[in-house]
């Protein structure tokens, strides 16, 4: 099965606000929220998570990565439940640190909430982002009781970025891995993540696939449940990732390295067909020309001309 709706997709498992950008919910003794979405939609997810637990606080407020649509709401949460704890990589601890990151991060919640605001006229007037502290920096292998014989599992799992955590519910076998292992739209076609390491982006998929989850929980859209289902994706996603490296190489060739030339036919098949709802064009092609950018270094296309890659 393939959820598109978000809810409860199993009894004590939700994704929570919006099924673009979901907060996922684990139910448990100490429930934990996993990502944070979009700052304006802070009020949707806290209205969520109350509707489920009740009386009860989450406890653990999971971060996979610092991305504008993944801590937006970060702040808001905290504010909404007291003793809330944030939780994320060393990393990803630093980049909230810096006064460029919050910038940018701030700017694009700001693009993301008025792509939003036809869609939920609620949210108007929105929720700005606000700037927050990581509480508990996670490293690889640990494992964090959520009580009633419930755990997290830490997963380094960096390829989209350096600061990247998945996490898994061993006893669930539900994975949350956002963009570790790709991302696909509802059509199906899967869009490969790596904007700073192919390599290693790769290896996240074979690790996948070797711990055999039951369910996996993308940052955006969808969310894979059964092993084959979840198996076929992985599958599909490597494919994919191994296919998008050779046709940018040969647009590099093509281009004569004019990486601005690349980025544009790019998009025009990868985004521009695809319907709404989809990623803010401004945090797809930040995105793109780092996945671009991170081929022709590997290709030994000249530094000139090449955008920075995003360093998260």
């Amino acid at each position: 099965m393939i959820d598109t709706r978000g809810g409860e997709i199993e009894p004590g498992f939700h994704a929570l606000g919006a099924v673009e950008v979901p907060c996922y919910l684990v139910e448990a003794p100490r429930p934990a929220l996993f990502d944070a979405g979009f700052s304006c939609l802070g009020p949707r997810y806290a209205q969520a998570i109350r509707a489920v637990l009740g009386q009860t606080a989450p406890c653990w407020l999971f971060l996979t990565h610092m991305h504008f649509d993944h801590c937006g709401a970060a702040a808001y949460l905290r504010q909404a439940f007291p003793g809330l704890l944030v939780a994320a990589s060393a990393r990803a601890a630093a980049i909230v640190q810096r006064p460029g990151a919050l910038s940018l991060i701030s700017q694009l919640n700001q693009t993301a909430a008025a792509n939003l605001a036809g869609r939920y006229p609620e949210l108007v007037p929105y929720e700005d982002f606000c700037p927050f502290t990581v509480d508990l920096v996670l490293e690889e292998g640990q494992e964090l009781d959520l009580g009633g014989g419930l755990s997290a599992r830490v997963l380094a799992t960096p390829g989209h970025t350096w600061d990247f955590l998945s996490y898994y519910i061993p006893q669930r076998g539900i994975l949350i891995c956002s963009e570790a292992g790709g991302c696909a739209y509802p059509s199906g076609e899967v869009v490969s993540e790596f904007l700073v390491d192919f390599q290693s982006y790769l290896a996240n998929i074979e690790r996948f696939l070797t711990l055999g989850p039951r369910m996996l929980c993308q940052g955006h859209r969808l969310i894979y449940v059964g092993q084959d289902e979840v198996r076929r994706f992985l599958e599909r996603s490597r494919q994919a990732a191994t296919s998008f490296k050779a046709w940018v190489e040969g647009l590099l060739d093509q281009e004569h390295g004019e990486m601005e030339r690349v980025v544009a036919r790019v998009k025009a098949q990868e985004y521009d067909p695809q319907p709404q709802p989809k990623q803010p064009e401004p945090a797809y092609l930040l995105n793109l020309r780092a996945r671009v950018s991170h081929l022709a270094r590997l290709r030994g296309v000249p530094e000139a001309g090449r955008p920075k890659e995003q360093g998260a």
